[in-house]
């Protein structure tokens, strides 16, 4: 036999408006967008070094399974990337019910659904079907009853024979079938498209097996078929199948074993040979494998004859591509070579769009249970698209890389996170800064006690702000002001928070890690403090989401009311100094009492939702005696 010079280890399969193709490392899908530009999309594959590779027979039927794996993965894909300019639509009540109750993307489960579809449709139209038309056929020569195989066997010497020609019938029924479904796909325009970028696959790994440079001149001249087409083996694993059933079926009559013993129904009969089949399958599939590898190495009249009826039905599965998915074609190959020689090239990934309205309601279901899930969303939005809120209204998609982080961002925060955390960033007094579990989450209230802080804070006053966490009083009171601010508190984690946002925002504060005034010099004009001041019984209490803050910047101890006690007593303040804290809705009383024993003035200030939150005193008692 004479042997083929160059065979490729790279191979393809056509997709919707590209090809994908796959090498020994790697496989990159290369697709025509709507905007008439061509994207990549390549992934390494991690079992290319797997132990199977080298075994036959078992080498063939998990490569069979692995590729038509990647291979639905890889037409979802490129369906994406096709059609999405089509995903603009409002989205129905029951795609909201169903993003609401599985918190996945219903075209998601359109096309898991389609997958499930097809693979029925697929073992009813080419397995069960010519079983029953074969079992008709038979039946009717015995005796005039369908699927009678005993019948129809008992007509031949020898049994075997019988079930020889049965599925001789059978094998020929399916592939009539397989032709007239191959003839019927191509009536359809998208199908006519995905068989020219079939040939377009074919005439790319046929210029480089000719040892041609990739040129989509050098492409255009070779042919639309290939020896080594999935084609090709779609009519080898029906030719192996009619030759493994008919002996597996005979080694069991020779055992005298029949479905017949099993039962009297000839349905369960006919699905118990289906069964029998449907399992045989990856047996077919891998002696298929191998046997095109085989035949792939040689080129000669008798290897040609053999492999014949796929170059036929190749005439049906392939069409004349033009120069354009030539280009495309030669995309995806060249990609993948390259991936092959070089293991450090990185990867791409299709940046597909998607309509905000199905995202939107999608994250909307996955925090359907978490209070102001519309709110949430916005912010997450916001976030991720850098729009004002009063914009969102105005898009129409987002990124796919969008989509995936909404909806990351959204399972974290029904899953009890804070969404502060989730996004890295919080709001406060107009500047944006860092937060994490490192530190306490600013709130609005905290910008109330700010505000009220400012009135009393002038140029080149000294200013203290206690317990700074995020640095978030302080920043403001710099960025405000020209004040000489310090910032202290008792966590080195949060003293490094503070410090990175001072320095993002742009302003100057001296941090000091310190417990309380324990590390502080001089005194001070004003003296802000949003202090721990949760009872500890209260702690266990809170929301999810609180208590992953740090519990160092939220228990006040037995009574909440234990950093009040040692403020008022330590503070050093200036005369006529202001000291301002922030206060639990509960304790306006208790904090006034406190706060009376070293001051003349305190008062009590309420929030924009009326509850007890800042308090202010001046006048302190000892400098009145003085």
């Amino acid at each position: 036999m004479a042997k083929r010079k160059c065979v490729s280890k790279i191979g393809g399969q056509a997709v919707l408006e590209g090809v994908m193709m796959r090498g020994v490392t790697a496989y990159a899908t290369a697709v025509r967008n709507p905007s008439g530009n061509i994207v990549v999309e390549s992934q390494r594959l991690a079992d290319h070094t797997a132990w199977w590779k080298k075994v036959p027979v078992l080498r063939g039927f998990l490569n069979f399974f692995s590729m038509m794996g990647i291979g639905v993965k890889i037409i979802m894909r490129s369906a994406e990337v096709y059609g999405e300019n089509f995903e603009e639509e409002q989205p129905s009540r029951f795609e909201k019910w169903l993003s609401k109750t599985l918190h996945v993307d219903v075209m998601t489960i359109a096309m898991i659904v389609g997958v499930v579809l097809g693979v029925g449709l697929a073992v009813a139209l080419f397995m069960l079907l010519p079983n029953v038309i074969a079992g008709a056929v038979t039946g009717g020569i015995a005796q005039g009853v369908a699927g009678d195989r005993n019948a129809f066997n008992s007509l031949f010497a020898n049994e075997g024979v019988g079930m020889l020609i049965s599925n001789l019938i059978e094998g020929f029924v399916r592939i009539l079938l397989f032709v007239a479904y191959i003839a019927a796909t191509a009536l359809m325009r998208d199908i006519r498209r995905l068989y020219q970028y079939h040939g377009a696959e074919h005439k790319t790994i046929a210029c480089f097996e000719h040892g041609l440079d990739l040129t989509v001149e050098n492409a255009r001249k070779m042919s639309k078929h290939h020896d080594r087409c999935g084609t090709n083996f779609m009519v080898i694993v029906m030719l192996v199948s009619i030759l493994l059933f008919s002996v597996v079926e005979g080694i069991l009559g020779v055992c005298g074993w029949s479905a017949e013993m099993v039962t009297d129904s000839r349905v369960l009969v006919r699905l118990i040979y289906l069964g029998i089949r449907l399992a045989l399958l990856p047996f077919v599939a891998g002696i298929a494998y191998e046997l095109l590898k085989f035949l792939a190495k040689f080129d000669n009249w008798l290897v040609k004859a053999i492999k014949a009826p796929g170059m036929a039905m190749q005439l049906l599965t392939t069409r004349e591509p033009d120069d354009s998915m030539l280009e495309v074609a030669i995309k995806a190959f060249s990609t993948v070579q390259q991936l092959d020689a070089d293991p450090t090239m990185p990867t791409t990934t299709f940046e597909v769009k998607k309509s905000y309205e199905r995202c939107r309601h999608e994250v909307e279901g996955i925090l359907d249970k978490t209070a102001d899930k519309a709110v949430l969303a916005d912010w997450i939005f916001v976030e991720l698209t850098g729009v004002k809120r009063s914009e969102l209204s105005t898009i129409a998609t987002v990124s796919e890389s969008m989509y995936k982080k909404a909806v990351d961002y959204a399972k974290r925060v029904a899953a009890g996170e804070p969404l502060q955390y989730v996004l890295g960033t919080a709001d406060f007094y107009g500047y944006t800064l860092k937060v994490d579990k490192r530190v306490l989450i600013p709130r609005p209230e905290t910008e109330q006690v700010t505000e009220q802080a400012l009135a009393y804070i002038a140029k080149d006053m000294d200013v203290l702000d206690m317990c700074t966490g995020s640095g978030a009083i302080a920043i403001a009171v710099a960025a405000k002001t020209q004040a000489r601010v310090v910032a202290a508190d008792v966590s080195a984690d949060a003293i490094a928070v503070a410090e990175q946002n001072a320095r993002e925002v742009g302003v100057q504060v001296q941090f000091v890690q310190s417990d309380l005034f324990a590390s502080i010099e001089g005194k001070f004009d004003v003296i802000i403090s949003n202090p721990p001041y949760i009872r500890t019984d209260e702690m266990s209490a809170l929301p999810a989401c609180v208590k992953q803050e740090p519990a160092l910047a939220l228990d006040g101890g037995e009574d909440g009311l234990d950093y009040y006690r040692r403020i008022v007593k330590d503070a050093p303040l200036k005369e006529d100094g202001v000291l301002v804290l922030e206060i639990g809705d509960k304790q306006g009383d208790d904090v006034r009492a406190l706060l009376q024993t070293r001051f003349a003035q305190v008062e009590i200030l309420k929030d924009y939702n009326g509850m007890d939150r800042i308090a202010i005193a001046k006048k302190e008692i000892a400098c009145l005696k003085n």
